[in-house]
């Protein structure tokens, strides 16, 4: 039974509505335009809000949503039939009155939609219960029962005579086909056109040579094989020099024997020393990133034919076929764009983006573009990557923005500490980026606790006290009237951290620190007691803000780190609403060139912002994730 179904334009027009068993749709509706829709995570057509399970369809030529909801329970196998009836049914009976694309007429317009929509969903109803029982296959209905109980008993011996023949078989075999030679036999009967049936009648004189020459080959053909490779005493070897080297400083005049140097083409050296040298510095261009080169077959073979020189095709034939290419005179579908998204997809994998999103992200190109109709002057490939750009860009922006600064500023309003725990896995750099943010926050005037809750790995409270010692002497009391800005609260190894971090909380109230800095040991996502602690320290000290810190240089890795993370952190916890990762922290984004793609990983899979991204080893090295010069790097070639 469905709860509802809804159709309604990109603009936000309801156009038509069939209200089932909810009374109203318009929350579900609205978490999938704010979830999926506006996030580009059109990548699968199904959706799950609460209780409901929501199908959904693009209509891009007339820009119409098709959303369908029923209870997450049951198993409706008719639903993917239904929307695509609906669907069809509803653009061919309102296209007149869509297709003229503004709001008023939309709005004055009648649609008389819901005798047909029950006569379909009647339709699809009758369908899924029509299938016929599968019933079980009889014993006479095997291919066993057909063979003879003669043939189902064996003998000793039998094996053996079969072993024997089948050799025989083969050593026939291999004596009528010696590879080249079998083929020479039949090879020139083939080219003169000669009859192969000509043993009985007479024979000609060249015919009989040459049958007697095969038959010799044949005989010591494995002689002849060998012996007939000529060899490298065969090969007359030229004596002396084609022409005398003469050095730089003999003194000849001959420039031509000295030009030892690469070929040139139209007067151009195909290579110098100059751009060798910059190519080592990093200032040729090789070090410049080139466009991606996504053009499908089609352009391609175009490219090539267009190259070669014809006598017959003019510039003015040229000119036209340019136009027919670029002008936009059909919609578009899956088997235009699939060449293109193909080589997306490879492109998105080799720059580190998990395979599992980069399939996502194309096929949610492909649902945004199918059936939109191309504008002039545009090819498939610009408008498949110019999508894919906005996508990209509006995935690296999560509806929720992080502002730790106004944050800080609201909890100083409440008289209470801001608190930010950090968590990952191992070796990914939570200590020094923790101190970063620490001199980050200090620059702007804020005092820090740094509550020193990795217990466990040996050498963790040290290296947070060089950072606090170092800190302190870039901002020392003296320079902001007496007051101490950064301190560490720590209590030794093998502590609970999660009484450890209660303790830090309660230390930066009394004591009026600003922000509590909370760092907790690596673990990976797969330790379970260690997960369960971490969702413990969580639980029991509700932080503001809970980052996740992760490598730029994993791909799949991160998908898995993040997925397993959260749910680890929902299952252990005690609460009823646990808490979850609220944003990212991005560390060694130096070292990976443009292979940036665990940035759209990471963002994707959890719809969280990535609030700083670390590019070095000093505090300065800190930075805010720039979108649109992630993308630019990703797209590039």
């Amino acid at each position: 039974m469905l709860d509802f179904f809804t159709i309604f334009s990109k603009g936000g027009l309801v156009l038509w509505c069939f209200q089932g068993v909810s009374d109203s749709c318009t929350g579900p509706v609205n978490a999938l335009i704010r979830s999926v829709l506006l996030q580009e995570r059109g990548g699968n057509n199904s959706f799950t809000h609460e209780a409901l399970t929501l199908k959904y369809k693009l209509d891009n030529q007339f820009e119409l949503v098709f959303v369908v909801g029923f209870q997450k329970i049951l198993t409706l196998t008719y639903v993917d039939k239904l929307i695509d009836d609906v669907h069809r049914l509803f653009r061919d009976k309102y296209r007149t009155e869509i297709q003229q694309q503004s709001a008023l007429s939309l709005l004055n317009g009648t649609f008389d939609f819901q005798n047909d929509f029950l006569q379909l969903l009647r339709e699809a109803e009758e369908s899924s219960k029509i299938r016929a029982p599968t019933t079980m296959k009889k014993f006479e209905d095997s291919e066993k029962a057909k063979k003879p109980v003669r043939s189902m008993i064996e003998t000793r011996g039998e094996k053996a005579k079969e072993k024997a023949k089948n050799s025989k078989k083969k050593g026939a075999k291999k004596e009528g086909s010696d590879g080249p030679l079998a083929t020479s036999k039949t090879a020139p009967a083939e080219k003169s056109g000669l009859p192969l049936g000509t043993e009985n009648g007479e024979l000609s004189k060249e015919e009989l040579i040459r049958r007697k020459r095969e038959e010799f080959i044949q005989k010591h053909g494995k002689g002849l094989d060998k012996s007939s490779k000529p060899t490298k005493s065969d090969v007359p070897k030229e004596k002396g020099k084609k022409a005398p080297r003469v050095w730089e400083l003999g003194g000849c005049a001959n420039k031509e024997v000295l030009d030892y140097s690469t070929p040139t083409t139209n007067g151009t050296p195909e290579a110098s020393l100059s751009e060798d040298i910059n190519l080592i510095r990093g200032t040729g261009p090789g070090s410049q990133l080139q466009d991606l080169d996504c053009s499908s077959s089609d352009d391609e073979g175009a490219t090539q034919n267009s190259t070669k020189p014809s006598a017959t095709k003019g510039t003015l034939g040229g000119m036209f076929g340019m136009l027919k290419g670029l002008v936009g005179s059909k919609s578009l579908s899956r088997e235009d764009m699939e060449s293109v998204l193909d080589k997306m997809r490879d492109h998105l994998i080799a720059k580190n983006v998990a395979a599992d999103i980069a399939l996502q992200l194309c096929e949610s190109v492909a649902n945004k573009l199918e059936g939109k109709v191309m504008g002039t002057f545009s090819t498939v490939t610009s408008t498949v990557k110019q999508a894919l750009q906005e996508s990209l860009v509006q995935i690296l922006q999560p509806q929720r923005r992080v502002d730790m600064l106004r944050d800080i500023m609201d909890a100083q309003r409440r008289q209470r500490p801001y608190v930010v725990t950090f968590c990952g896995v191992n070796g990914v750099g939570k200590s020094t980026n923790l101190a970063k943010i620490s001199f980050w926050l200090l620059e702007n005037g804020f005092s820090v606790l740094i509550a020193a809750c990795d217990t466990f790995r040996a050498g963790a409270v040290e290296q947070l006290r060089t950072h606090t010692r170092r800190l302190t002497a870039l901002h020392p009391p003296e320079n902001h009237g007496g007051r101490t800005m950064v301190q560490l609260f720590e209590k030794g190894y093998g502590k609970d951290a999660a009484g450890i971090a209660m303790e830090a909380i309660a230390f930066a109230r009394n004591q009026g620190f600003d922000v509590v800095l909370v760092d907790t040991a690596g673990r990976m996502q797969d330790n379970a007691p260690l997960m369960t602690a971490l969702a413990k320290l969580i639980t029991v000290n509700t932080p503001d803000l809970v980052l996740f810190v992760g490598e730029a240089l994993v791909g799949n890795e991160a998908v898995d780190q993040l997925v397993k993370f959260n749910r680890a952190l929902a299952d252990h916890s005690m609460a009823q609403t646990p808490r979850l990762i609220d944003g990212i922290v991005l560390t060694k984004f130096d070292t990976i060139d443009d292979k940036v793609g665990a940035a759209i990983s990471m963002t994707y899979i959890t719809s969280k912002p990535i609030v700083f991204v670390g590019t070095g080893q000093t505090y300065c090295d800190l930075r805010s994730l720039n979108a649109k010069a992630v993308v630019a790097a990703l797209m590039k070639a």
